[in-house]
């Protein structure tokens, strides 16, 4: 099983790399409305203002936030720069 989820975390890396800032991805796990709490575990972005967004996602880049799914969502923003962070939490709340 272990091997499966590594797979596939791969495999969301990759194409958040490929997209850039792109949000489609994301919604895999965290629902096409924003509205899952992702793996169970996360906090359902859609109740999250602008501002909560993108601090989550620059703390998950620098390692300073995050719990159970901190590991896999540090390497998710890894290859994104601060504006594209920036322009993901905007897109994310339109």
């Amino acid at each position: 099983m272990s091997k499966i989820f590594k797979f596939i975390a791969m495999g969301v890396l990759v194409q958040t790399a490929a997209w850039g800032a792109s949000t489609a991805v994301c919604k895999g796990c965290h629902g096409q409305n924003w509205e899952k709490a992702a793996m169970g575990k996360a906090k359902v972005v859609k109740d999250m203002s602008i501002a909560q967004i993108s601090k989550a996602l620059k703390g998950y880049k620098n390692g300073t936030y995050g719990g159970p799914m901190k590991g896999l969502m540090k390497a998710q923003v890894a290859s994104l720069s601060i504006a594209d962070i920036e322009k993901m939490a905007a897109a994310i709340k339109k």
